[in-house]
């Protein structure tokens, strides 16, 4: 990785003289330098961002325009960047630089990561409650820093849940929008398990509610009559904790 990581001196001199006189930029640090010194950095951080989290995108960096007016020493160190704000970089962020030579300064330069993904999106409206079917769903890509409420890059993720709001076309799929689909209906015949080191029991019984996997609902033991609490396993199958 530290091959890829760009190095500071090295922007200096290629931007220090850009739209500057000698003179003045041999005792100060110009505009464009800073700006470079902060996409050189952002390029490295997204990169190293990528790479942790075996993400697969594209970027795109914006760094802001600095006054003009700005007058900041020449620093006689390597300048230092890092990432004041947010964690990750990841739509609006702050770029602390830092001169720590004989005359100390330090600036922040505002800047804005893009970074496109592919990523589930609606290809129709659906009511809330609709159970989600292959072609309800497709990928695009989008830039997820401004997908505050989350995102879903698989589409078979969300095969089999429902929808919890109304969904609009192109609408990209968060996963506060989905839920588990039900599984087992009121009134159905199901299979009820209780399960322990010792023993192993099997008995038919009946649904009294409707459940999704991993809730519990009540179901009626068709033989002894008892209605006991129970928890959905799948279709037609349900098993009793013990």
């Amino acid at each position: 990785m530290a091959k890829r990581r760009k190095s500071l001196a090295a922007v200096l001199p290629a931007l220090c003289c850009l739209g500057y006189s000698a003179a003045s930029s041999a005792t100060i640090t110009s505009p464009e330098v800073l700006i470079g010194t902060a996409e050189g950095f952002l390029e490295y951080a997204v990169e190293e961002y990528l790479q942790r989290g075996n993400i697969q995108g594209r970027s795109e960096i914006r760094v802001n325009r600095l006054d003009p007016r700005l007058r900041l020493a020449l620093c006689d160190k390597e300048l230092a960047a890092s990432l004041e704000s947010p964690a990750q970089p990841l739509g609006r962020v702050t770029v602390r630089i830092r001169c720590d030579g004989s005359a100390p300064w330090t600036v922040f330069v505002p800047a804005q990561v893009r970074l496109y993904r592919e990523v589930v999106v609606v290809t129709r409206s659906l009511r809330r409650g609709a159970p989600i079917q292959p072609q309800d769903v497709a990928v695009a890509e989008r830039d997820v820093g401004t997908l505050n409420q989350g995102f879903l890059t698989d589409p078979g993720q969300v095969l089999g849940q429902k929808t919890t709001r109304a969904l609009l076309p192109d609408q990209v799929l968060a996963p506060l929008h989905l839920q588990q689909a039900e599984v087992v209906s009121k009134g159905d015949q199901v299979v009820i398990s209780a399960m322990s080191t010792a023993i192993n029991v099997r008995m038919p019984g009946e649904a009294l509610s409707n459940g999704a996997p991993g809730e519990q609902i009540r179901v009626r033991n068709l033989g002894s009559g008892r209605v006991v609490k129970a928890r959905v396993k799948g279709p037609g199958q349900v098993q009793v904790d013990m």
